[in-house]
């Protein structure tokens, strides 16, 4: 039996990378699936591909009156919401000037690098649970970091920025359990996951190849992840085999944070 059966299930940041695969799992597992993402194109690609239980709405993670209009969508649509994936994540080297150092670093790419990462993820939260108080059993899972874990001296606003989305995620955990509510909220913590988020870092080429391998030289694993092994860690903390977990986070990392290394460079 398909484990999402039923649910209606919103992801952001979901045209690419994680939040695509989250999706194509979701509807796999028998989930209407709501993507949504400021890529209209690829979004839209995806739900074609994925079939009538994909829906596209545009949304900026960052503006609230967007939230609103996806309340009133999903409202309309569905009535309810089941699971939330806050996937939608920036790390700031390409959407803004930086430095991103903590001794150089510009304020503005600071607020950038915040807005997205750590207020997109409050006002999922927060529509999120308008939205699933009519849920039988419903779920947020938020999509923080290694880096929410560990200092990154070269992106300290992406590092913070994952932090708080942890932190978060613990106090709507508490939070709906102390007002009854149906929901559980979890964090999902990836490490050296190959996503387009790389590309900017990773180069091209033999040069690309090399990076990968010295990546890999350091991870327990042997190797870096896939954006699968990432959607199949939200699966679970999506579906109801999950029903007593809340509150934690789920290193996804192939072992990075069971021990000690030289400082990350990357997310």
């Amino acid at each position: 039996m398909a484990r999402l059966n039923n649910k209606i299930a919103l992801i952001t940041g979901a045209a690419r990378g994680i939040g695509a695969a989250v999706a194509t799992c979701f509807v796999e597992q028998g989930a209407t699936v709501i993507i949504t993402d400021k890529n209209t194109e690829a979004a839209t690609q995806l739900c074609e591909k994925l079939g009538e239980n994909a829906h596209f709405h545009l949304l900026d993670v960052s503006q609230e009156s967007h939230w609103q209009q996806v309340e009133a969508f999903v409202k309309a649509q569905f009535g309810r919401l089941d699971i939330l994936v806050n996937n939608a994540g920036i790390t700031g080297f390409l959407e803004a000037a930086g430095p991103h150092d903590p001794e150089h670093l510009d304020l503005e790419s600071w607020h950038t690098v915040q807005r997205t990462n750590s207020d997109g993820v409050a006002l999922g939260c927060k529509y999120g649970i308008r939205l699933m108080k009519a849920s039988a059993a419903a779920s947020i899972v938020n999509i923080s970091s290694r880096s929410g874990l560990v200092g990154i001296p070269a992106a300290a606003a992406y590092a913070a920025s994952k932090a708080a989305v942890r932190n978060h995620s613990k106090s709507v955990a508490l939070y709906c359990a102390q007002q009854n509510y149906p929901i559980r909220c979890n964090s999902v913590h990836p490490g050296a996951i190959l996503t387009p988020m790389w590309d900017a870092m990773l180069g091209e080429g033999a040069a690309r190849e090399a990076a990968i391998a010295g990546i890999a030289a350091d991870i327990p694993l042997g190797h870096m992840g896939n954006a699968s092994d990432v959607a199949y860690a939200v699966l679970y903390l999506a579906s109801d085999e999950s029903a007593y977990v809340t509150g934690i986070e789920l290193n996804v990392d192939g072992g990075i944070l069971a021990g000690s290394s030289a400082a990350p460079k990357s997310n």
